[in-house]
C-alpha cells in the first residue's frame, strides 16, 4: 500500500476492535485495518466481476465450481509436495 494517507475516524465495535489491535503487531493498528480494507476492496471487485460474467454467461453450475476446486487442491498438493522435495 502506497501513494499519499489521510487520517480518519472510524467506529466500529470495541471488541472487534481490541482484537485487531491485540493482532496488528509492530506495524500498528492502522495498518492492520488498511490491510483488511484493501483485501475487502479486492473481494467486492471481484464478486462484481463475477457478477458482469454470470450475466453475459450464465451462472457457474456445482459442478464446474467442484472441477475447479479439485484443480485448486491438486496445485496445491503439488506445490506443497515439490517444497518439501526441494528442501
Amino acid at each position: 500500500m502506497s501513494g499519499p494517507t489521510g487520517k480518519y475516524s472510524i467506529t466500529m465495535p470495541r471488541d472487534i476492535a481490541e482484537a485487531a489491535k491485540a493482532r496488528s503487531g509492530p506495524s500498528g493498528l492502522s495498518a492492520y485495518v488498511a490491510a483488511a480494507v484493501a483485501r475487502q476492496i479486492e473481494r467486492d471487485n471481484l464478486n462484481e466481476l463475477i457478477q458482469v460474467a454470470q450475466a453475459e454467461h450464465g451462472p457457474i453450475g456445482e459442478g464446474e465450481i467442484q472441477a475447479l476446486r479439485d484443480q485448486l487442491h491438486q496445485a496445491r498438493r503439488q506445490q506443497s509436495s515439490d517444497g518439501v522435495n526441494a528442501a
